[in-house]
């Protein structure tokens, strides 16, 4: 499966709004998408809230619209869907800061979002696929992020659940690597060597989120998925903040398309860690 299967799947019919939440690019928006009445939901919400994040190797060449899918059968789910476009890599303003800081300012806008629709910001889980992953699972620690940083900010918006599918976590493994034709040294300005401190506040192998559930789900089929998720998981501090599904028979685009089997699989998962978000609210 590849992102342009992605695109050819047949769609529900859906509400999306376009919104954006920056002035800097016109890359700078997000697809707002709500539970519909159709679907079983009462449209007064309050909704939990799926906050999106595509992936594509950080590089321009892919966007946003490869996850209308999944954003519209997760708001079938009963999830309010914040998914994010951002200024990436051969993007103008893309790569170091520009990328981190556009979906950073994407999530925190859920706080303006939030006065003209029923979201609920007490349950937000972070949703990435690929590098998007890792963008997910920064977002959960980005409370963590020295004052020094360019990526700083002070009240960033708190993040309850990150699910990372065929995720990327560990930055300099991937410089290492060369992935993606060696996008990570453009994503980052340079090596581990060259900005060490760029890596400790963008890479989530090195600025873990704390006190934040999260899964990282694989596909047995994808040649990229292991190299570090599994790495991720086994340095856990805590290991009952991070749970590794590998999926059998999948690859790497099968747990976005919501209707294989990989992709109901992700659904479950999400609606798994949603009621673990709500079994820890209960207990404090």
């Amino acid at each position: 499966m590849t992102p342009s299967d992605l695109r050819e799947l047949a769609l529900p019919a859906g509400i999306v709004h376009r919104v954006p939440y920056g002035e800097a690019s016109p890359l700078q928006f997000g697809h707002l998408r709500l539970p519909q009445r159709a679907h079983g939901h009462d449209p007064t919400g309050p909704f939990p809230v799926a906050l999106l994040v595509h992936g594509g190797c950080w590089l321009s060449q892919y966007e946003i619209s490869h996850l209308a899918a999944l954003e519209m059968a997760l708001a079938e789910d009963g999830f309010a869907v914040w998914s994010l476009e951002y200024r990436r890599v051969g993007d103008e303003g893309g790569g170091w800061p520009g990328t981190f800081l556009d979906v950073a300012e994407g999530a925190d806008h859920l706080r303006q979002l939030s006065r003209r629709h029923p979201l609920d910001l007490s349950r937000v889980i972070a949703v990435g696929h690929s590098a998007g992953g890792q963008l997910a699972l920064w977002l959960a620690a980005r409370d963590q992020i020295p004052e020094g940083s360019e990526l700083h900010r002070d009240d960033p918006l708190p993040i309850h659940g990150v699910l990372a599918l065929a995720a990327a976590p560990d930055l300099a493994a991937h410089h290492a690597a060369g992935t993606c034709g060696g996008v990570v040294d453009a994503l980052m300005g340079g090596s581990p060597e060259q900005h060490p401190e760029r890596y400790a506040a963008a890479s989530p192998m090195q600025l873990r989120p704390k006190g934040v559930p999260q899964v990282l789900v694989g596909g047995n089929l994808d040649r990229g998925f292991g190299r570090d998720a599994f790495a991720y998981h086994d340095g856990a501090t805590d290991p009952s903040e991070v749970l590794l599904r590998e999926l059998p028979g999948a690859g790497h685009f099968e747990l976005i398309a919501p209707r294989t089997e990989a992709g109901m699989e992700v659904r479950r998962e999400l609606a798994a860690l949603l009621g673990r978000l709500g079994r820890a609210t209960a207990g404090e």
